[in-house]
């Protein structure tokens, strides 16, 4: 029997701009399905008036340290000053500066413009790099400090608190999506319980989400908060969920196929699991996992199913699930008997294996858990 893939079952919501295609294979090779919903869009660097403005005020008055904070960013800055015709120029005032790196993918653009790095950090952390500038010494210092898609505010303002005069270089700005209508599509997915798992890639995309809820982000923070996992590519990325106090898991490197090892582990392991005499069923987003086999279940026979599997071997009676019914369809009015009863012959339908789902005779249903 084939293995049954990590994430399959799993639904996986995807609020990336860039790099969503590649996040989003890896995650479907490893069986999840996808859900897409941009929550940013990225401002071309060529059409930037802010870093141009930036760039130029550089070159006016040059500055004497340069902290490169990713290698896509300070790439892209390079060959936005080449489209303005003053890449020269801006590797000229650079290489007089000295500069520092975050990590290896901004070190490797760095030298790839011709640059070298005077001190990078083990870690790739800001945090680390701020210190190494508090610990040397910034008072009187001009510094441009290379951002990542969000103002890196605790970076800039210590560094001016210490006295140094900082340059902020908005390298990839972000903006709200040109259609908003596929990350409401998403949200709307999240809150009628068909998302297990939403992944993020930036602090700006987490920030847009919940702008974007409106009047509905109470109700879609209770959503991340308790039910859907909530995966960030690194910890920037996760300040806007961890500051609502949304719960992540992160990679230990900032990476996305870190992003998704880490998803194939911990999404699995939240799956309930329930052994029925000889058979074990794990519940996995929309499908179950039946003795090693996956089987998708519609989603109001997999409503009644996590109900039954919450107290396994309890009956619950037709009303009881009528009212799981009711809840899962968001009706206002009782749902009838024959409603259960269909459902009811979906879910063993869908199971595949005869004598999971028992009936009481005159009492109700129950998972065929042993006794005794």
């Amino acid at each position: 029997m084939t293995a049954v893939a990590p994430l399959a079952g799993f639904t996986v919501g995807v609020t990336a701009a860039r790099r969503a295609d590649e996040l989003g294979a890896l995650l479907e090779r490893r069986g999840a399905t996808v859900y897409y919903g941009p929550a940013i869009r990225i401002v071309q660097l060529a059409d930037d008036t802010d870093l141009l403005n930036a760039t130029r005020g550089l070159l006016t008055a040059p500055v004497d340290v340069t902290v490169a904070t990713t290698g896509i960013g300070f790439r892209g800055w390079m060959e936005a000053a080449e489209g303005w015709g003053i890449g020269d120029s801006l590797r000229t005032a650079l290489g007089a500066s000295a500069v520092l790196t975050r990590g290896p993918k901004a070190k490797g653009a760095v030298r790839a413009a011709g640059l070298v790095e005077d001190w990078s950090p083990d870690s790739e952390s800001s945090a680390e790099v701020l210190d190494h500038l508090l610990e040397a010494g910034v008072d009187g210092l001009r510094i441009a400090v290379q951002l990542h898609g969000e103002p890196l505010r605790t970076f800039v303002d210590s560094l001016r608190c210490a006295g140094a005069e900082v340059v902020e270089i908005p390298v990839y700005r972000w903006t709200a999506p040109t259609d908003p209508a596929p990350l409401d599509r998403l949200l709307d997915a999240v809150l009628a319980g068909q998302v297990d798992a939403l992944t993020f890639t930036s602090a700006p995309a987490a920030a847009s989400v919940l702008r974007a809820a409106g009047d509905r982000v109470d109700a879609v923070l209770d959503e991340l908060r308790h039910r859907v996992l909530v995966a960030c590519v690194g910890p920037i990325t996760a300040g806007p969920m961890q500051r609502e106090g949304v719960p992540v898991i992160q990679p230990e490197r900032a990476r996305i196929g870190g992003l998704v090892r880490e998803l194939s582990v911990a999404l699995p392991a939240r799956a309930m699991r329930v052994s029925l005499g000889s058979s074990v069923l794990e519940l996995r987003g929309q499908a179950v996992v039946v003795d090693g086999e996956l089987r998708t279940v519609p989603p109001a026979p997999m409503a009644m199913l996590r109900a039954l599997a919450e107290s396994p071997g309890r009956v619950l009676s037709r009303p009881v699930l009528g009212g799981v019914l009711r809840r899962h369809s968001g009706r206002l009015d009782t749902v009838d008997q024959h409603a259960v009863e269909t459902a009811i012959g979906r879910l063993r339908s869908a199971l595949g294996t005869a004598g999971l789902v028992e009936t009481v005779v005159k009492r109700g249903y129950r998972l065929a858990v042993p006794v005794g």
